[in-house]
């Protein structure tokens, strides 16, 4: 599993957003609750104080947006379908989590929807090559667009779910 961590939150006035609190428990501690069924777990951003253990690492030179981060935590591990999430997922959940995995069939991945119907890339299970196919096409990942990493897979949508919501703004944090 990788979980993406690393991110500057400018929408929150610079504030960590993983560290931010929801019901008593970090955003970073509650993403990686849901997750905890992971063979592994790798974390891309800066150490911080977890649940659970983890493998940490960052993008060189970090910074380099959620693609960099992601092709950093792909190198950390084997498994041949990686889940792929952000810390700013509050509710998801390990049902949720399973419900991934099991959708991936034949495909290349499938996703979350948030509430609104929204394809969230970073709420989803890939398989590992599909992702390293992805990485191949696109160079070097630093700044470039989630939308284009993932353009050209076989991708399948869940329902929407509150599961897939993210909080980017306040206003998203207090829903």
């Amino acid at each position: 599993m990788v979980l993406l961590a690393g991110g500057g939150s400018t929408r929150f006035g610079g504030v960590d957003k993983a560290l931010l609190v929801l019901e008593g428990v970090s955003l970073l501690d509650r993403v990686l609750a849901a997750t905890s069924g992971a063979t592994s777990t790798v974390v891309v951003g800066p150490v911080r104080s977890a649940g659970c253990a983890v493998e940490w690492t960052t993008e060189e030179p970090p910074g380099g947006g959620p693609v960099a981060g992601l092709a950093a935590g792909l190198a950390k591990g084997t498994a041949p379908v990686v889940v792929v999430v952000s810390c700013d997922l509050p509710w998801l959940t390990e049902e949720a989590v399973a419900e991934l995995l099991a959708g991936v069939g034949e495909r290349d991945g499938y996703g979350l929807l948030d509430s609104e119907g929204r394809e969230q890339w970073l709420a989803a299970a890939y398989r590992r090559a599909a992702l390293v196919e992805a990485f191949k096409r696109i160079g070097d990942p630093r700044d470039k667009p989630v939308r284009r990493l993932f353009s050209g897979l076989d991708l399948a949508w869940s329902a929407p779910t509150r599961a897939g919501d993210d909080v980017d703004t306040w206003a998203d944090f207090d829903d």
